[in-house]
């Protein structure tokens, strides 16, 4: 769940692509880990398919069976097929989202070939450290102008009420229950997105409603929770610096620097409670005996 989770990490693919350009550099043993590694990984992804809709797996799978010759063949192209849809979707977390596919899939093939190359592999670790760098910093000052200017004109229309601390919020529905402290733990339904209408996470969606203690979630929702009485429903509109801040979170869900739009359903408070405090019995006072007193005889001289 996104909205409990106050994350530091970079996207996925900027991350990956890190470790394995420190690790080739450093590391040349670990080839064979992280290859055994990734083939892992993708028979997981296979194995939840297969278990999610088992018949239509062995369908798919008798199908696909008289396309290649042999096994290996088989299994090379699935891995390569499974690889290849989820670097495609990794690859939209690169700063601009801009990439050129063709000379990516050549470089990773003389890679993974070993043939000559055009750089080498210390240039193009310190390329591509420099060039996501600047990108990130491009890209982020972007976001954050973005919202900023998402919020200054927001605050002008009509319903929109703004806190001291920047939040903004729109009363979509009223309620008369009992309103939550930030010690309190809270029940909710809520639908968040960025400001481009991207949808991030759901709680509706899963059909599941919340629950979590409202003072360890981001500052906008602990100040904009307390606002809602139990019942009512509010649209909040958080700047970054009451949501995940310059790092974003969940893996490049939340880019750094993003404004928030959540919807929130209060459905229930749990009061805070003060946990009982459990008094050991008294230990019995231990009573000292008297210390001895040890009579010294002064030796006699020799005359």
């Amino acid at each position: 769940m996104v909205i409990v989770i106050v994350g530091n990490r970079k996207g996925k693919f900027i991350d990956t692509i890190n470790i394995v350009l420190s690790n080739s550099l450093k590391f040349k043993n670990l080839q064979m880990k992280r290859t055994f590694l990734m083939v892992a990984v993708v028979a997981m992804v296979f194995a939840t398919a297969e278990a999610k809709n088992p018949k239509k797996a062995e369908a798919k799978a008798v199908s696909q069976e008289k396309v290649f010759n042999n096994n290996i063949d088989s299994m090379s192209y699935a891995l390569g097929l499974s690889l290849g849809t989820d670097f495609s979707k990794n690859i939209k977390s690169i700063p601009g989202g801009k990439c050129n596919v063709d000379l990516l899939i050549n470089a990773f093939s003389v890679a993974l070939k070993g043939d000559s190359a055009l750089m080498s592999k210390d240039f193009a670790s310190t390329y591509f450290r420099s060039y996501m760098m600047v990108a990130q910093a491009k890209d982020a000052a972007l976001k954050k102008a973005a919202g900023e200017k998402f919020l200054e004109d927001n605050k002008k229309k009509e319903g929109v009420q703004t806190t001291a601390s920047g939040l903004q919020y729109i009363i979509l529905k009223d309620g008369n229950g009992i309103k939550p402290k930030a010690v309190d733990t809270v029940v909710v339904h809520y639908v968040g997105t960025l400001i481009d209408g991207t949808k991030f996470d759901s709680s509706i969606d899963r059909k599941e409603p919340v629950t979590f203690p409202l003072n360890r979630v981001i500052k906008g929702w602990t100040e904009g929770v307390q606002l809602m009485s139990i019942g009512s429903k509010y649209k909040f509109f958080v700047p970054y610096t009451l949501g995940y801040g310059e790092q974003g979170a969940g893996g490049g869900v939340i880019p750094p620097y993003a404004t928030l739009i959540f919807e929130v359903e209060l459905l229930n408070v749990k009061p805070y409670k003060e946990p009982v405090k459990v008094e050991e019995p008294a230990k019995p006072a231990v009573t000292k005996a008297p210390a001895k007193t040890v009579k010294k005889t002064a030796a006699k001289g020799k005359k």
